[in-house]
């Protein structure tokens, strides 16, 4: 029954795997809208790689060993497992991979904490900074002073620092982008926190330089009071943070401080994008709105953006040869899930649309990941992938 099962599923994914192969012959083209898949699947996007899902199943099925079971069907994990294996496949088979950008919580380390010493995460950095790879670091975490970043990422940048000086790795390369797309810090060896600021000027987006002030802050305005009207509503008691680039709601500090409830988080998320959507500034610059677990915030900008910003200061690398890891795919109230109402499509003007859809995927390849330690097998396995296509 397993090896039936096997096939089976090898053949469908092998038919699917075919599809998306037909869909980027047709996207070389400027004809995806006419593909097989895009008639199937209208909501489907643009692909930056071939996915190798057969291989890819037959790969995590001998890990998860979804054939042999009986009475539980693939399921959701599977499945995003495997999309996973089959896009680090595609990115190894037309390499190299110049760029993989990271989130921080729940990515490279649990909900609220830091990068620490021990984290097993930084040696598989480390690994890729000396192949050569640019690192990222895209957080919605949005301080404009080097230390704070520190704080969060120390670990890290104690061990690339500790690497420079025992001339393991010669030149680190770097970048920290907060905010979701605000501020850009780049490892220094020689400065203070082992960051340097780099000014915004010198690494924005043609488009993000007609995003004039007065809008921005005007959005923020509309932002905060849709904000206070949550916090009436649902009698929460939360107090207003509003930074430059940013506003949010967080618990009232004291000894008695509230844990919001994951449904008063999304009604907050949700009810402030909509006014946001509906209101002048909205339309003309583009936000995210997220739930960052015991908060919400709305941000200028979003990962797609940070990204993008990304791929440009490090010399133009294409969204080919780019890998995102994030874990907030799914929920509306994610940062990696793309609530903006303007969309990027790579060669093209951004264009605003009502279509929800992952934000980081709009600007490179991606992998979902829900751990820390799903992050650091995901490393191990691009490594592993790598060794295999060098050693054919």
């Amino acid at each position: 029954m397993a090896t039936t099962a096997h096939r089976r599923y090898a053949e469908i994914m092998h038919d699917v795997e075919e599809l998306i192969n037909d869909h980027i012959k047709h996207q070389k083209r400027g004809l995806h809208e006419r593909s097989k898949l895009k008639l199937l699947v209208p909501s489907v996007g643009i692909f930056f790689t071939p996915l190798c899902l057969e291989e890819a199943f037959i790969f995590q099925d001998e890990r998860r060993k979804i054939s042999s079971r009986r009475f539980v069907p693939p399921s959701f994990n599977d499945i995003r497992l495997t999309l996973n294996s089959a896009q680090l496949m595609g990115l190894i088979r037309i390499g190299p991979i110049q760029l993989v950008t990271f989130d921080g919580d729940v990515t490279l380390y649990d909900d609220g904490e830091s990068l620490t010493d021990e984290n097993p995460v930084i040696p598989r950095i480390l690994r890729l900074l000396r192949q050569g790879t640019h690192i990222g670091i895209v957080t919605a975490a949005g301080y404009t002073d080097a230390s704070r970043y520190y704080e969060r990422l120390h670990g890290l940048l104690d061990a690339i620092a500790n690497a420079v000086t025992d001339k393991e790795v010669e030149d680190p390369s770097l970048v920290v982008l907060g905010g979701e797309s605000n501020y850009l810090f780049e490892f220094d060896y020689h400065a203070e926190n082992f960051l340097k600021h780099v000014p915004r000027e010198t690494w924005m987006l043609d488009e993000m330089r007609t995003w004039q002030e007065k809008d921005i802050q005007s959005l923020l305005d509309v932002a905060e009071g849709a904000l206070r009207e949550c916090i009436d509503t649902m009698q929460l008691s939360a107090e207003i943070l509003r930074k430059d680039r940013a506003v949010g709601i967080i618990p009232v500090a004291g000894p008695g401080k509230q844990r919001f409830t994951r449904e008063q988080l999304e009604e907050t998320v949700l009810v402030t994008q909509q006014i946001l959507d509906l209101s002048a500034p909205g339309k003309r610059i583009p936000f995210c709105a997220f739930n960052g677990g015991n908060d919400v915030f709305i941000d200028i900008g979003d990962k797609s953006w940070g990204v993008l910003s990304c791929q440009r200061y490090l010399g133009g690398i294409e969204g080919s040869k780019t890998l995102h890891v994030g874990d907030q795919f799914l929920s509306a109230g994610a940062n990696d899930f793309k609530v903006s109402r303007v969309q990027i499509v790579p060669g093209q003007r951004h264009r605003t649309s009502t279509d929800a859809a992952p934000k980081a995927r709009l600007a490179c390849t991606t992998a979902w990941i829900a751990s820390p330690a799903e992050t650091v097998a995901l490393l191990d396995e691009l490594h592993l992938h790598g060794e295999t296509q060098s050693g054919n």
